[in-house]
């Protein structure tokens, strides 16, 4: 049996990380329901948001799989779109207003595990920001357990955030200091975009 491709999941769980830790709306989810429902909600609504981002992360391997072994061509056409995709994604954090990033109203809508399945599986900007950075990493010819542990990892790495956002910073002087370096946080994300999307150009 082949082992995994260690190398796409170092690259790919580099910027779930980031992407994770990086303030905006599923933050304030999570807050939200932690400070309306405590902490049992809080937890539920991080488990929502982490399977609804798992299931994105793992229909964008399968997908740009497929297209990596049957369609290279029009693989490179998308990794080329993924790099402008960073470039803009990067522009976009780098120049965010923080100054109201938590004062956004989020609406009502469902509260818990729905309301954290909804804010992650119904924003196109997360599937648009997979595949921008999955085309950048994914190799041809992986393997069934190595395509399904990028999925389990992104859904991994964005529930375990939230559930510390729940569990541990909610109420605490570290969420403060958090939201104080929102701005630094997105820019090194905005860094590390632009960074994947060089070595891909240079690497065509």
């Amino acid at each position: 049996m082949e082992g995994l491709a260690w190398d796409v999941l170092l690259g790919a769980g580099a910027v779930f990380a980031l992407g994770a830790v990086s303030p905006g709306p599923s933050l304030m989810v999570v807050l939200r329901n932690t400070m309306i429902g405590g902490r049992r909600q809080g937890v539920m609504c991080a488990l929502g948001h982490g399977l609804g981002f798992g299931i994105y992360a793992g229909m964008a391997v399968f997908g740009l799989i497929v297209l990596l072994e049957e369609a290279p061509d029009v693989f490179i056409g998308l990794q080329l779109i993924g790099c402008v995709l960073l470039g803009y994604y990067g522009w976009s954090m780098w120049h965010a207003n923080h100054d109201q990033l938590f004062n956004e109203d989020l609406g009502s809508g469902a509260q818990g595990f729905a309301e954290g399945f909804a804010i992650a599986f119904f924003n196109p900007k997360i599937a648009l920001f997979l595949v921008a950075v999955l085309a950048q990493v994914l190799q041809p010819d992986m393997n069934l357990l190595s395509k399904a542990a990028v999925g389990l990892l992104g859904m991994t790495i964005d529930a375990v955030w939230y559930l510390l956002v729940a569990l541990v910073l909610t109420g605490t002087p570290w969420l403060d200091q958090l939201k104080e370096r929102a701005a630094l946080i997105h820019r090194i994300t905005a860094l590390v975009l632009w960074g994947f999307g060089l070595s891909v150009l240079f690497s065509l």
